[in-house]
């Protein structure tokens, strides 16, 4: 009977049905990397969302054979470990459809036409205050006629393109394959940067795509442009995002993701107090449905996998 491990029940707070085979199921609400080793002593399968499974705890659990992450990023997991131990890892995908694209525009129309700053005065007393029936002392835009910029151009870049679309956005993306969808231009990062009235990313962290966003092409962006992230946290450069916003370099940020996290005090984007930057604590796909869907295709992968057949294999 397979033992399987959930290491950090506490980061899906939706109902997570029992597998449809005998088995033995352990929660914990959260477990630190060193207790890893211990916890999935004997256990074939190990459910994680966030903690990491490097190649030095892979090695003395000679019982699993299975990973479920229980998300879509597997940058926690050693998966070249995983692949030459024969260990299957799979993930969720295209779970967070809604939730995801619609933090994105939460962001974006917050950021756009100035919420917290004007939030702020109601708070402060200013329009009490005021000689008019308004304040007017943020420059508030519209979304209509402006271009968005997605980088990444998978299931969750094109629900972005199909929000931006209706709220009469021209789009553009840059993308490794190639795009045919109606309407949407496909450019180079660098041109895409420098035309976009903002900026949206949706992509995975990799090699590659670690500090895709740093001063260099922040310098690129216009002034008045507005940057959001709901991605990963290790795609931009924090410090030099907080420099060119206090610089007055771009227009402002939207992120939900920081490159640790839960993140380190020194973390230069917790410091910053502007009504330009707003930053989430991940919260961008834990709507309810989503948290539901997720649930329930964690247990069908693990199910995918006892039956032989294992399903969204990324190793």
């Amino acid at each position: 009977m397979p033992r399987i491990v959930f290491l950090d029940r506490d980061s899906l707070q939706a109902r997570v049905r029992a597998p449809a085979f005998d088995h033995e199921w352990q929660d914990h609400a959260g477990t630190s990397e060193d207790q890893v080793v211990e916890r999935l002593a004997g256990a074939a399968v190990a459910v994680t969302n966030k903690v990491p499974l490097r190649a030095a705890a892979i090695e003395r659990l000679p019982d699993l054979k299975m990973v479920a992450v229980a998300a879509t990023g597997t940058d926690n997991v050693d998966l070249a470990a995983c692949r030459a131990r024969g260990i299957v890892v799979s993930n969720i995908r295209n779970y967070s459809l809604v939730s995801v694209p619609e933090h994105c525009f939460a962001l974006l129309l917050a950021l756009r036409r100035n919420l917290r700053a004007y939030a702020a005065d109601v708070e402060g007393g200013r329009w009490e205050e005021s000689t008019r029936f308004c304040l007017l002392d943020h420059p508030i835009g519209d979304l209509a006629g402006s271009r968005l910029g997605i980088v990444g151009y998978g299931a969750l870049g094109k629900k972005v393109a199909q929000l931006g679309r209706a709220f009469g956005m021209e789009i553009a993306t840059t993308s490794r394959s190639p795009v045919t969808d109606p309407g949407v231009v496909q450019l180079p990062l660098d041109a895409l940067l420098a035309s976009s009235d903002v900026v949206s990313l949706h992509l995975p962290l990799t090699e590659e795509t670690h500090h895709l966003i740093g001063a260099r092409e922040l310098g690129l962006m216009k002034k008045q442009a507005l940057l959001i992230n709901t991605a990963r946290g290790g795609l931009v450069d924090e410090a030099a995002l907080a420099a060119a916003l206090q610089d007055g370099r771009i227009g402002g940020a939207g992120f939900d993701v920081l490159s640790k996290e839960p993140p380190l005090p020194d973390n230069p984007l917790l410091r910053l107090r502007l009504p330009n930057f707003i930053l989430t604590p991940h919260v961008a796909w834990a709507s309810g449905g989503s948290m539901q869907t997720l649930a329930d295709m964690l247990v069908d992968n693990i199910e995918a996998w006892a039956a032989g057949e294992p399903r969204n294999v990324v190793a």
